[in-house]
């Protein structure tokens, strides 16, 4: 089992985004759909993704993820500890 890290919670993923893409959004903000966040566009995604393979070390699936309504779903398809993705 591998150890917990910052962002396998919500609230942790959400002050990466923060934090590495200066996205300044609170968590009520981020669970959001993508259409309700404040300038939010497909260059935030492609920076997501790369974000996210560059902190698990894994591959994104980004069929997957372009048919998310939100960051919530990318976090629950993304998460660091999840090891069912494909």
């Amino acid at each position: 089992m591998s150890a917990t890290r910052p962002w396998d919670e919500f609230a942790g993923f959400v002050a990466l985004l923060r934090d590495e893409l200066g996205l300044d959004l609170s968590e009520q903000e981020a669970a959001a759909d993508f259409d309700a966040l404040p300038s939010w566009d497909s260059v935030h995604l492609l920076r997501l993704v790369t974000l996210i393979e560059r902190e698990t070390g894994r591959r994104v699936p980004v069929a997957r993820v372009l048919q998310a309504r939100g960051l919530r779903e990318v976090h629950a398809l993304t998460r660091p500890d999840r090891e069912d993705r494909p």
